[in-house]
C-alpha cells in the first residue's frame, strides 16, 4: 500500500507538470508492472483530454435571458407589503407571540413532571404527597413558582404565587402579600409567560425613565 501511494502521489505530480525526471522514470517503470495503476493513469489522461477538448464549448450569448424568461414569475404580493410597511408594530408584535408561544408551549411540554420550586426559603419538599410546604412562622421574600406539584402556606409569601400543574393550600394563619394564580394548561403557561414578559419590559422602561 506504500507503494500505491507513492505511485497516485506521482501521477498527480505527472499530470500537474510538476514531476522530476527521476520520478517520471520511476513512474514509467511501475506502470510497466502494474496493471491497476496503469489503468488509472490512462483513465485520467482520457478524462483530461475530454476536459480540454471541451473547453471551446460556450453558451449562446442570450442564454441567461432565455433561461430567466423560462422561470415562473413571482405572484405579487404589493399589498401586504404595503401593510407591512403600514403596521409595523403590529408585525413585530405577531411575530414575537408567535415565537414566544412556540418556544413556551415547546417548553411546556419538554419539562416533564417532576415536582419543582424556585424561591429563596427554607421549604419543605413533600416528595410522597407531591406538595411543597411553607413551614408556620417561615417568610419567604419576592415571588414563588411551584411546578407540577401543590402548595401548602402555612407560613407568609411577601410576593406573587404561582402553582403550576397544582392545588394551594392554604392554612389560617397563612398570608400571601401579592396575588395565587393557579396554572394547568399549556395556553395559560403561555399568557403567563407573555404577561411577565411584558410587565418586566415595562418595569425596565419605567426605571430608565426615571433615571434621566
Amino acid at each position: 500500500m506504500e507503494c500505491r501511494k507513492d505511485i497516485v502521489s506521482l501521477i498527480h505530480k505527472y499530470f500537474d507538470e510538476e514531476i522530476t525526471e527521476t520520478e517520471n522514470k520511476q513512474l514509467k517503470q511501475h506502470l510497466n508492472e502494474c496493471n491497476h495503476c496503469r489503468n488509472h493513469f490512462n483513465e485520467l489522461k482520457k478524462s483530461i483530454a475530454f476536459v480540454q477538448s471541451s473547453s471551446h464549448i460556450v453558451a449562446p450569448p442570450n442564454f441567461t435571458d432565455l433561461v430567466m424568461k423560462q422561470l415562473p414569475q413571482p405572484k405579487r404580493s404589493n399589498n401586504w407589503k404595503r401593510w407591512m410597511k403600514k403596521n409595523p408594530f403590529l408585525v413585530a408584535a405577531s411575530v414575537f407571540i408567535i415565537l414566544m408561544s412556540t418556544s413556551v408551549f415547546s417548553f411546556w411540554l419538554d419539562s416533564g413532571d417532576e415536582l419543582s420550586v424556585s424561591g429563596q426559603a427554607n421549604l419543605i419538599i413533600d416528595k410522597d404527597r407531591n406538595v411543597v410546604v411553607i413551614p408556620e412562622g417561615e417568610i419567604v421574600e419576592g415571588d414563588l413558582i411551584v411546578r407540577n406539584g401543590s402548595l401548602q402556606i402555612d407560613g407568609q409569601v411577601n410576593g406573587n404565587v404561582t402553582i403550576i400543574n397544582g392545588q394551594n393550600y392554604r392554612a389560617s394563619v397563612g398570608n400571601v402579600t401579592g396575588n395565587i394564580e393557579e396554572i394547568d394548561k399549556g395556553l395559560e403557561w403561555i399568557w403567563y409567560n407573555i404577561k411577565s414578559f411584558l410587565s418586566d419590559a415595562v418595569n425596565v422602561f419605567d426605571g430608565k425613565k426615571s433615571n434621566e
